[in-house]
């Protein structure tokens, strides 16, 4: 320790300018710290999902979630598999080792999903991947505010899925956006029995009917004139008329389009629950889901940016409405735990000049508290650790303890250096400062 000491007493420049570099790259590494209210504790975990419309949970456990849980065992690094089977619904959780790069762990689950949709029955779904965010990455609500009353929660519903989620997932730093409440748009054929009967046209064959009519194909091209044309066969529905066009059969010269064997509508997906501002009418509203690991505010301020340029290109009367934001949250954490950790710096400071009464050796000891912080936060960027209730609450009640060690050393040394100067003048300061012991 005393060699140390030494050295760094016979090097005051090189260790300056060390010290100097390491405030400068704590300042920086808390600038681009990533900012959360709480840490993120959550375990390793890919989700998979698959849709199997009007499956009993009966049904959706034996023809989905086992097959789905029986391809994904034994991958690499799993240590449980959950599911949850319901309505139409099939939920398989696979928790991998503390440690596990997520983007790693969602490979080696892409390699097998393959398996798992051949495991599973033709139009029982097919399982896909959830985001790559956690229980904490759902950042920003907002709902749609019709101040015009002129639009259905169906178009609602639509200027949601189509306009706004499809510019929000481009903000870096945005996992998915959700839709909830009002209708997602479809256009419903409902059969009549009766005229399926009559023209003995069994329900398989009138689903492949309008699948194979659904379809623009192309025909290859004639040449004309030395020029090149193309051929297409448009056969894309757009409209309802379109639809209850379709021919289903062909006999005798005689055809029977959709329209004779069926009602043709729009209607609305079926759902399972709906969104009510203040208990008092329905409305349309978006979830924004933030990638794991990103920083919450900077993400929260691009997405707001970009919903402030989204409403401007929104129908007359049309506005987009957050009512609950990550963003308040962690400021209001990050300033809780700030001003602590500010006020137990001051109350050091008084603490400090109160006990040693001089100016330099307060000056010294206080010193610490600022450099001993920068150095944490570069620590903190290194080890990938956020900025946040936890670890800014660690650093306020750690200020004593950062500070103590200084206080030992400078106090010690103006001691010896009032002794020695007391008795012996300049040389015994210079010989005091020489062989100072440490504590």
């Amino acid at each position: 320790m005393k060699r140390f000491a030494d050295f760094i007493l016979k090097n005051r420049l090189p260790v300056l300018l060390l010290a100097l570099g390491v405030l400068i790259a704590g300042a920086v590494s808390y600038r681009s710290l990533p900012v959360d209210a709480f840490p993120d504790v959550s375990p390793v975990l890919v989700q998979l999902f698959t849709v199997t419309d009007g499956l009993a949970p009966e049904e959706v456990e034996a023809q989905v979630t086992w097959p789905v849980e029986a391809a994904m065992s034994g991958l690499p690094g799993v240590t449980s598999i959950r599911s949850v089977s319901n309505f139409g619904l099939s939920v398989v959780n696979l928790y991998f080792e503390e440690g596990t790069d997520i983007y790693f762990a969602r490979q080696l689950v892409s390699e097998r999903l393959e398996e798992a949709r051949d495991s599973i029955p033709e139009g029982f779904g097919e399982p896909e991947m959830g985001p790559i965010a956690t229980g904490q990455g759902q950042v920003l609500y907002y709902y749609l505010e019709d101040e015009n009353d002129a639009y259905s929660l169906t178009e609602l519903r639509d200027i949601q899925d189509w306009i706004i989620k499809v510019q929000l997932q481009s903000v870096q730093g945005v996992a998915e956006v959700l839709g909830i409440g009002g209708w997602e748009k479809q256009f419903q054929i409902t059969f009549r029995p009766s005229a399926l009967r009559k023209y003995d046209i069994p329900v398989g064959e009138l689903v492949d009917a309008i699948r194979e009519n659904n379809l623009n194909v192309g025909a290859q091209y004639i040449e004309r004139g030395g020029e090149q044309l193309l051929v297409r066969s448009e056969g894309m529905v757009r409209t309802l008329e379109d639809l209850r066009r379709i021919v289903v059969k062909s006999d005798g010269g005689s055809v029977v389009l959709l329209r004779d064997v069926a009602e043709v509508s729009i209607g609305g997906a079926v759902r399972r629950g709906l969104q009510t501002r203040n208990g008092e009418e329905e409305i349309v509203a978006g979830m924004v889901v933030k990638l794991i690991g990103t920083n919450s505010s900077s993400v929260i301020s691009s997405v707001e940016e970009r919903l402030a340029e989204i409403e401007a290109t929104l129908p007359p009367g049309i506005r987009i409405v957050p009512f609950y934001e990550q963003k308040t949250l962690v400021q209001a954490s990050v300033k809780t735990v700030t001003t602590a950790l500010l006020e137990g710096v001051v109350l050091v400071l008084l603490v400090l000049a109160l006990f040693l009464r001089k100016g330099r050796p307060s000056l010294v000891a206080a010193l610490s508290i600022p450099f001993s912080i920068l150095v944490s936060f570069a620590l903190m960027k290194i080890m990938g650790i956020s900025a946040n209730l936890m670890s800014f609450g660690g650093l306020a009640i750690a200020i004593g303890m950062m500070v103590d060690g200084s206080i030992v050393l400078v106090e010690n040394a103006d001691k010896r250096l009032s002794s020695a100067g007391n008795g012996a003048g300049d040389a015994g300061k210079a010989d005091a400062v020489k062989w100072l012991p440490l504590p």
